[in-house]
């Protein structure tokens, strides 16, 4: 209204469906009324446990206060309730009475003031004195507020406007009811002290003057003690017992609405929080909806003392607490009485957005921009809200906005969010702001703190979500984490930006110490910790510290799982060596899905910034020998596997085994093996031992190295070397023993699962097709070579074709073996893997190339032999 002059424009009080809070309301209001209506229930049973509360919590913004709102209408009458939250399903006696009370701070609301709006509401609802309760509160007035008049007072306070001037009428037809009961009729508003105690002995002597007051068994008692505030607090019982006497045609039950608790105090000072605990016990037979961003505690035992009911069996509904997770608001959580209030969904936001504003009843905002903003909120209520305001704030500024202008995060969200935390718990939520997800010891540690009692506080807050599966299990709202990152902070607590690269330094060595302490080779706790340290160091311009190691050990396996790195943009350089080890590591993740070309040229890219130091600047070189020697380039190849090699580093080994296959690819069978007797584990020696046998189509001494390479794999824990190793096993024995490949097969395969190495995937299905050679192979081999096209793997087309030769050999087809011998001469044109032709040839029974330049460990003749075995063995000669 007073946001825009275009009268035209209306702002709708737009209200979204929170069916299911509704539908958990009406049976809490069920079960309630059930109860209180069955024999044996009484109000004087001050032993029994409380089931007469309801707490919904959530997030500041998610819309509590408008929930509370709604309910009380909806439950003063139909024409107050949604549309969509259909009738009501409580009968019409006992009477719903609902009573709504903000104790926000701004509200200036004591809990005397809590007392006086009940029994102004029944006053109004009910127009008849409740004595018992109302001569308490009569001498309680008298007692603390003398010479001010009770009417004067509710007057002032707005609370008559509100309820009417009922209350003090029927307090002085109590008195003198009670007065001429007690034969006392001259002490009527002017000695109350001398009413209340004629009407305590009355009490006690059993009088039949006085007898409906007499059954409340405790009257007399609140009646002696000093009538202060901790007294006012036991009168509800009086009230409780009132209402309890009503006759049936005016039975009534108050639902008090108790909106914005967390204003009532800290964790720490309970004062009125122990009142209003009192309240709501001493009134079994009212009912209590209360809102407000935390969870009650009043179930915890740990709270004894501080509160005067406290534990699961005073309480049973409220116990446990409601695990923050993915929801909406259709799909409340939390235990039976105790609810968290999730996010609007999609669907909510979309409807809020479209209402809240309209023009001869169209949406204002366009569909668009409302799928921009609903996305950008993350179903947050407050940021709707806020938004709307910016919208009609452009529109005064002549402008048309746009989706960009809802790009940044509003500082009000900030303001709110922090509004009721406790110092520690607000440098906490800066420094969890930082982590995509957190533990307690590690929250403690990104904000330097020495105990873990503010972070357990913090993660109870509903503004944290938990994943108890999760590696971590807390993380913050979305929205409010992106909000305490790029908003303005106009606090006064505000961090400078040496805070925040502090923090960000804590929580990377926080993690570093996590990922050192872990037992094992956990490659979740691995990936997890480079994700949070790798975006951590390079917002933040961090040094690398451990994040060289673990990138050392994320290599190290050969899985290839891809790490989900923070999204950079395309266009943006590199500017810190954590940007540059995040493109290293995600490009080595990526190799498995791009061209080995691609590969090639971001590695070259990563390597020219100059940024990494010498040990990670090898490891890139190293990767990008191997995609050179995937692609063919056999001279660069060899030219950075020997630069490595040389280096002396912790991918010497790897390089040394490098030199040793781009020796093997060139036929230089002797280089190659005296290469492998030396690389021993480090660099995977029994493998490579394998592939020269392999090559000399010695299949049993083959078959033994590649066992033992799977064994020594095993034994230190590598699952990436296991499955290689695997799977030229499982090629080895397709060519000696289809039976025996299809369990080495499958074993690959299952090995296979999870690691994402796309060449040794490539292997496997080749091993397939060897297994299968001599029957019906379809069009396995033409779809085997485009996929090897498409991942830029030209390695390993001369192996498919080695294997398409085998099959042909075997089914004595002439024409097909020259084929693939014809394209084996293609593939090997510049030398590399030149020996495959010769082994081709092999098979169908034909010498070696009159120009072969291959250099075998023995005599070309026994490799000869043993290779046209093989096919022989095949065809069943």
């Amino acid at each position: 209204m007073f946001s825009t002059n275009d009268r035209q424009v209306e702002a709708g009080e737009a209200f979204t469906n929170r069916q299911g809070q509704w539908q958990i309301v009406q049976s809490a209001l069920a079960e309630h009324l059930a109860r209180i209506t069955a024999p044996g229930f009484s109000v004087e049973d001050l032993e029994a446990p409380r089931n007469n509360i309801l707490t919904f919590h959530g997030v500041g913004g998610i819309g509590k206060t408008t929930l509370s709102r709604t309910l009380e209408a909806a439950l003063a009458g139909a024409e107050g309730r949604p549309a969509r939250w259909g009738e009501s399903v409580w009968p019409a006696r006992p009477a719903l009475l609902p009573i709504r009370i903000d104790l926000a701070r701004s509200a200036d609301v004591d809990f005397e003031r809590v007392v006086l709006t009940i029994r102004l509401a029944l006053a109004a609802h009910l127009n008849r004195p409740l004595p018992a309760f109302d001569i308490a509160l009569r001498r309680y007035w008298e007692h603390q507020h003398p010479g001010e008049s009770l009417e004067e007072y509710l007057r002032r306070g707005g609370l008559a406007a509100r309820f009417g001037k009922n209350l003090p009428q029927q307090m002085q037809s109590a008195l003198s009811d009670v007065a001429q009961a007690l034969l006392l009729p001259g002490t009527v508003g002017s000695a109350i002290g001398q009413l209340t105690g004629a009407l305590t002995t009355a009490i006690r002597e059993r009088r039949q003057t006085v007898r409906a007051l007499a059954g409340c068994a405790r009257l007399a008692d609140l009646l002696d003690v000093e009538p202060d505030i901790d007294a006012l607090s036991y009168y509800p019982h009086l009230l409780a017992f009132e209402l309890a006497q009503l006759p049936a045609e005016q039975a009534t039950v108050p639902v008090v609405l108790l909106d914005t608790f967390e204003d009532t105090g800290t964790r720490t000072h309970r004062d009125l929080e122990r009142l209003l605990q009192r309240l709501v016990w001493l009134m079994p037979n009212a009912f209590f909806i209360v809102t407000g961003r935390g969870r009650l505690q009043w179930a915890d035992a740990a709270l004894e003392g501080q509160l005067d009911w406290t534990g699961p069996t005073a309480w049973p509904g409220l116990v446990g607490q409601a695990v923050p997770g993915p929801r909406t608001a259709g799909t409340p959580t939390g235990t039976d009485r105790q609810v968290l209030i999730g996010d609007f969904s999609p669907q909510d936001c979309a409807d809020y957005l479209a209402r809240r504003l309209t023009r001869d009843g169209q949406p204002l905002i366009d569909p668009g921009l409302r799928t921009v903003i609903a996305e950008r909120s993350h179903g947050l209520p407050l940021y709707l809200d806020l938004a709307v305001l910016r919208f009609l704030e452009l529109r005064r500024a002549a402008r048309t906005p746009a989706a960009s202008d809802f790009g940044t995060d509003f500082p009000a969200l900030l303001t709110r969010t922090l509004a009721d935390l406790t110092p520690d718990e607000r440098h906490l939520l800066r420094a969890v702001s930082l982590l995509d997800a957190f533990d307690l010891p590690l929250a403690t540690a990104a904000a330097g703190l020495s105990h873990q009692a503010a972070a357990a506080r913090l993660a109870e807050r509903p503004l944290v979500r938990e994943d108890p599966f999760g590696l971590w299990p807390y993380s913050l709202h979305a929205l409010i984490r992106s909000t305490l990152r790029d908003a303005d902070d106009a606090t006064d607590d505000r961090w400078t930006e040496d805070d925040w690269r502090a923090a960000a330094g804590r929580a990377l060595a926080a993690l570093g110490s996590q990922w050192a302490a872990g037992t094992g080779p956990d490659r979740r706790l691995l990936t997890g910790c480079l994700r949070q340290g790798l975006a951590l160091a390079h917002d933040h311009a961090l040094e690398l510290g451990w994040l060289t190691d673990a990138a050392f050990a994320y290599t190290a396996d050969y899985v290839w799982e891809p790490l989900p790195l923070p999204a950079q943009d395309g266009n943006e350089e590199l500017a810190t060596a954590a940007g540059a080890l995040d493109e290293l590591l995600s490009t080595l993740a990526r190799r498995q899905h791009e061209h080995r070309a691609r590969t090639a040229e971001r590695l070259t890219a990563v390597l020219e910034t100059g940024l990494l130091p010498t040990e990670l600047a090898e490891m890139a070189l190293y990767f990008k020998a191997k995609a050179d020697r995937d692609l063919g380039h056999s001279a660069a190849s060899r030219a950075g596997m020997r630069q490595v090699a040389d280096g002396g580093g912790r991918y010497a080994p790897d390089a040394a085994r490098g030199l040793a296959h781009l020796a093997r690819t060139a036929g230089d069978f002797p280089t190659a093996l005296a290469t492998a007797e030396s690389l021993g584990w480090p660099g995977r020696g029994h493998r490579v031992l394998g592939d020269i046998w392999f090559a000399h189509g010695d299949m049993d001494r083959a078959a033994a190295a590649y066992t033992a390479a799977r064994t020594e794999a095993e034994a230190h824990g590598n699952a990436g070397e296991q499955a290689i190793a695997q799977t030229h096993l499982a090629l080895t024995t397709a060519f000696t023993d289809p039976a025996r490949a299809d369990d080495e097969l499958a074993l690959a395969e299952q090995l296979l699962v999870g690691l994402d190495q796309r060449a040794t995937t490539l292997t496997a299905k080749i091993a397939g097709l060897v297994r299968d050679a001599g029957g019906d192979l379809g069009d396995r081999g033409d779809l085997l070579r485009a996929e090897i096209t498409t991942a830029g793997i030209t390695a390993a087309a001369p192996l498919l074709e080695l294997a398409m030769a085998f099959h042909h050999s075997a089914c004595t087809d002439t024409a097909a073996t020259d084929a693939s011998i014809d394209r084996l001469n293609e593939l090997t044109q510049d030398g590399d893997h030149a020996y495959y032709t010769d082994v081709a040839r092999h098979l169908a029974g034909r010498a070696s190339r009159a120009d072969s330049a291959v250099l075998w460990t023995e005599d070309a003749e026994a490799v000869r032999t043993r290779w046209h075995q093989l096919a022989l063995r095949r065809m069943g000669r």
